[in-house]
């Protein structure tokens, strides 16, 4: 609830400055208990109800709701700057599926990653994905991601938790779909 608001205002102006007209702006509520669902509504914002728990089930159900055939995500918790929604647009035009977000590229507040995370946890699986699934990413676990509506319905998207995100890539990669990275900053 601390952060919907910033969250969903910072989307709306990158998507208005961008020139994107039309678009929507889907909250995957895995049941909170807070007033974020208020949130949401005050900002017209749709809200996809999500009865079962884990971050993977959260996103499927939002990423399943979406009309448009681009879908830009992150979290809700201002952890990224969806003020960094435009990044993606270039390689939306050159026709990629599957559009990752780079960490490392745009930048790491301190304090924002775990030391074992940036140094050596984040580096490791980025090199067993890309020697595993033949995928060119350095950041294998950025949250902020965007991909084309009709690409994810090939996936056939399975995991209910975090394990969410290196299936989706995983998936991506085995079926040689184009990915791009883009670089975002983490906070």
């Amino acid at each position: 609830a601390r952060t919907l608001a910033n969250c969903i205002r910072n989307a709306q102006q990158a998507l208005q400055q961008a020139g994107i007209a039309q678009y929507e702006i889907i909250i995957a509520d895995n049941g909170s208990t807070d007033d974020s669902l208020q949130i949401a509504a005050s900002f017209q914002a749709s809200v996809v109800q999500v009865t079962t728990k884990g971050y993977g089930a959260a996103l499927h159900a939002g990423i399943s709701a979406a009309q448009y055939e681009w879908i830009g995500f992150a979290d809700a918790d201002e952890s990224y700057n969806f003020g960094d929604l435009p990044n993606f647009l270039p390689a939306m035009q050159q026709h990629y599926s599957l559009i990752v977000g780079n960490r490392f590229a745009g930048g790491i507040d301190k304090g924002a990653m775990p030391f074992l995370h940036r140094y050596l946890g984040t580096p490791v699986i980025s090199w067993i994905g890309r020697q595993s699934f033949g995928v060119a990413l350095n950041d294998f676990n950025c949250g902020m991601r965007a991909i084309r509506n009709s690409a994810y319905a090939q996936l056939n998207m399975q995991s209910p938790g975090m394990e969410y995100a290196s299936e989706m890539i995983a998936k991506a990669g085995l079926q040689r779909m184009p990915i791009a990275e883009v670089p975002v900053r983490l906070h």
